[in-house]
């Protein structure tokens, strides 16, 4: 199945549920208005997208609708998905994986899906000819631990661990003696499975950063946020506050086929302005997907009947 057919079926909720109702209203209407504006915004803050993102969608939709001189509503669907794709656009979304080994740091609390994502992508990243090894260095509880390993049976990768309460830095240490002495390309380590303290977050990540330093200076190293975006907004308050704690270079956001909520997509791209790098549009081990603005507004706003 190609990308654009898994993010239409991973948006499915999301699409009858919001977009639906956009697509209903717009067609309500016999003129462009302040009124259609109005419901339009009510709309789109519904979807999880944020107020402030909606509010800018609607003031560039003015714009465009201005400037090239639309009066007919239904016109207004087709430029919406433009908008949206314009916002969710990013030149980085490609993992950074330009050094032999490259290392990818994973975080998030427990229960966003960090360690089937990090499963996941060992499996595509295998597929696409990688050598992967994961380190458990998410040591606060042994499940998360034991989680891993099964993934990583499961995408057929090496995995470092120690016990549980063991130092995550120590982890990352030996997941990267490990990849050197067996000739690794891409390292995945995961980490920071809470964030009760931000002071212990910062004080954690700075440790494991001072250890890639040392161990492989120049690395190419990725530190990618997972949020559930089932969670709606708690995910833009989880991503504010990993944020001010670490140096995060893109996000994954996991289960978007289970929720309505899609358009929190939207909110943390532009509120946060750190680019989606994948998104979770299934439970196979191949949906988790390489974020495409384009096709992802496509399948979000195609009619049906068109």
């Amino acid at each position: 199945m190609g990308i654009f057919n898994k993010f239409k079926q991973g948006l499915k909720k999301t699409k009858d549920s919001i977009v639906g109702q956009i697509d209903s209203m717009l067609k309500s209407f016999t003129k462009i208005d302040e009124e259609l504006f109005e419901e339009l915004e009510e709309l789109l803050i519904m979807s999880d997208a944020g107020v402030a993102t909606a509010q800018k969608i609607c003031s560039e939709l003015r714009e465009r609708v201005k400037k090239q001189g639309v009066s007919d509503p239904a016109l207004v669907y087709e430029i919406l998905e433009k908008i949206v794709a314009d916002i969710l656009s990013c030149e980085d979304v490609e993992l950074d994986l330009s050094t032999k080994p490259s290392i990818i740091l994973v975080i998030g609390v427990n229960g966003v899906g960090k360690t089937t994502t990090i499963g996941k992508l060992a499996a595509q990243l295998k597929k696409a000819g990688k050598k992967v090894i994961l380190g458990a260095a998410d040591t606060f509880r042994a499940a998360a631990i034991d989680q891993l390993e099964i993934w990583a049976k499961r995408a057929e990768v090496d995995i470092v661990k120690q016990n549980e309460g063991s130092d995550p830095a120590a982890v990352v240490f030996d997941t990267i003696s490990a990849a050197k002495a067996r000739g690794c390309d891409v390292i995945i380590c995961d980490t920071a499975g809470r964030l009760h303290n931000k002071k212990h977050l910062m004080d954690e990540l700075s440790k494991i950063s001072k250890v890639i330093a040392r161990e492989l200076p120049g690395a190419a190293t990725e530190t990618l946020l997972v949020l559930d975006a089932a969670t709606g907004q708690n995910a833009i308050n989880q991503a504010r506050e990993f944020k001010n704690a670490a140096n995060i270079t893109g996000l994954v956001l996991t289960k978007l086929d289970g929720t309505a909520r899609g358009g929190v997509v939207l909110a943390v791209k532009e509120e946060l302005g750190i680019p989606v790098k994948f998104v979770g549009v299934g439970e196979q081990i191949d949906d988790l997907q390489p974020f495409d603005a384009a096709n992802f507004a496509k399948a979000l706003f195609e009619r049906e009947n068109a």
